[in-house]
């Protein structure tokens, strides 16, 4: 499936296609339907919260930057090689991964993502 990362405010951002990055929020297909919940405290080196989430913020937009110069490849340049790049320019470490690809994105969004609940479900979760 498709893949973005949101900044500290919530903002997603995705590959999108040849030379194009959504960065305002509007994933090239639609609302997420999964998400996999990230701590910022786990940015190495440590720093207080307001240096984390900034220096998550520039690498989000590094990333963005960065792909707006690549043509999109389905097998080896992608959205999820778009994460993964915004996370290793953050050296983000989680789940025992400090070094992130699109392979292990796919893998651990599967088993480790949650479903958001579909907007005409009679049935409310809070979490």
């Amino acid at each position: 499936g498709h893949m973005g990362i949101s900044d500290s405010e919530g903002i997603a951002s995705d590959f999108q296609g040849a030379y194009s990055v959504g960065d305002r929020g509007r994933m090239a297909f639609g609302k997420p339907t999964r998400a996999l919940r990230l701590d910022i405290s786990s940015l190495v080196p440590g720093g207080d919260y307001s240096a984390k989430r900034q220096k998550w913020d520039e690498a989000i937009q590094l990333a963005n930057e960065e792909y707006r110069r690549r043509m999109h490849n389905i097998c080896c340049d992608n959205c999820h090689s778009h994460v993964a790049y915004a996370l290793n320019g953050m050296n983000f470490r989680a789940y025992g991964i400090s070094s992130w690809d699109m392979v292990k994105l796919c893998f651990l969004v599967f088993f480790r993502g949650r479903f958001f609940p579909s907007e005409d479900s009679s049935i409310n979760l809070s979490l």
